[in-house]
């Protein structure tokens, strides 16, 4: 695995004296990532065509356009043939298309139009092919009725299941390189507002802040809608953001992630404001030792339920079971959420290059919540934690 790309003393990047400064200096990470290899991805999915029962694949998910060739369009599909690949955009898209490809070095052609003439296009490239392959977690039925219909007459159209996002599961350097950095960005921006939590702000204002310092600091936006819950609002696990004015003796949930050239962070941290009551100093502990526990477990070749059972283990002993009712995290990359899973029922293996996040919690309904995630790097001895923000504080 590559080495860091960003800096780990993230708080003394944090603590300087000068906010632009600071800013810059991310900046430069952030513009020095090692590139990704993008154009070396096709071939891992033309490659298992026809194990997938297909001839060719119509890949109609955006994200996984913009994986494959670099492209960051609102609309596009792609038809990929066994040796060529064919994006369909319209005109908004022509320059930008163009660019974006040639930059991520992807050979692909570009067909621009709308409506008719982007069925025409694919029609056209598609014809001589038996069997057409369409990724079933994202097309709709409507959509599927169209194909057959008019698009694809007299064609097989396979349902392909995760065909493209399993090849996303491993990371290649630079995307290992952005999530890094996004994680960096997030790390230091909580750094920056901490002394912010005692001056009784309400959630969504700490929340904006969050989102706020993140891209002065360089990501283009959070990774998904920044958690900021106080008091009881903590014992819901996805609480979003209101009025409700943090104050001494809540324990604070905070779930943000930053985004560096379309690549997420995720992170939560849960700060005890003042002198914690006893639930509430032992809630902390217990889950801070299912996530250390969780952690130790994550090594590649580890199935992905092993990591869930040993987060479980310590909450079930405290007696807290039923009160953790989350899976105990994801994959993450050019989406929050991704794969693989890591939960009771998931199917995954942890493989070399893959990046998940560990994040028990119990939410007790009289107390609040406790959540502590961090974003790792599964390795082949291990893992290599990405956020490295404090996990337990007390700030008074």
């Amino acid at each position: 695995m590559t080495a860091p790309v960003v800096d780990t003393d993230v708080y003394a990047l944090a603590d300087a004296a000068d906010p632009v400064r600071a800013a810059a200096r991310v900046l430069r990470l952030v513009e020095g990532l090692a590139p990704s290899d993008v154009a070396g991805r096709a071939a891992r999915v033309q490659e298992r065509l026809d194990d997938a029962g297909c001839d060719a694949l119509l890949v109609t998910n955006l994200v996984n356009v913009r994986w494959l060739t670099g492209f960051t369009g609102s609309a596009g599909l792609l038809l990929a043939t066994p040796d060529r690949l064919h994006l369909v955009t319209d005109g908004r898209y022509d320059f930008q298309s163009r660019d974006e490809l040639e930059r991520a070095g992807v050979d692909a052609e570009i067909v621009i139009g709308a409506g008719e003439a982007q069925r025409d296009a694919i029609q056209a490239r598609s014809s001589g092919f038996s069997r057409i392959g369409l990724e079933s977690d994202s097309v709709t039925w409507a959509a599927q009725r169209r194909y057959a219909s008019s698009w694809f007459e007299g064609a097989e159209l396979v349902p392909t299941g995760r065909l493209v996002e399993d090849s996303r599961v491993v990371k290649d350097a630079g995307e290992i390189a952005r999530i890094e950095a996004a994680a960096a960005i997030a790390d230091a921006a909580l750094a920056r507002l901490r002394h912010r939590l005692v001056e009784e702000p309400r959630e969504r204002e700490f929340a904006l802040e969050l989102d706020s310092e993140m891209r002065r600091l360089g990501a283009s936006g959070p990774s998904f809608d920044t958690i900021c819950a106080a008091g009881t609002n903590g014992a819901m696990a996805h609480h979003r953001p209101d009025d409700t004015r943090l104050r001494e003796g809540d324990l604070v949930v905070l779930d943000f992630g930053a985004v560096v050239d379309g690549y997420c962070s995720d992170m939560t941290r849960t700060v005890m404001l003042g002198e914690a009551t006893s639930t509430q100093a032992r809630m902390l502990e217990v889950v801070a030792t299912s996530q250390q526990a969780g952690v130790a477990a994550v090594v590649a070749g580890v199935p992905a339920v092993d990591v869930d059972a040993a987060c479980r283990e310590v909450i079930d002993q405290a007696g807290w079971g039923d009160a953790f009712s989350h899976g105990t995290g994801h994959g993450v990359g050019l989406e929050i959420h991704e794969a693989p899973g890591v939960s009771r029922t998931s199917a995954a293996t942890l493989t070399p290059g893959a990046i998940v996040t560990v994040e028990p919690g119990v939410y007790l309904r009289d107390h609040g919540g406790v959540r502590i995630e961090d974003t790792l790097l599964v390795t082949p001895t291990g893992s290599r934690p990405l956020t490295l923000a404090p996990k337990v504080t007390a700030v008074s």
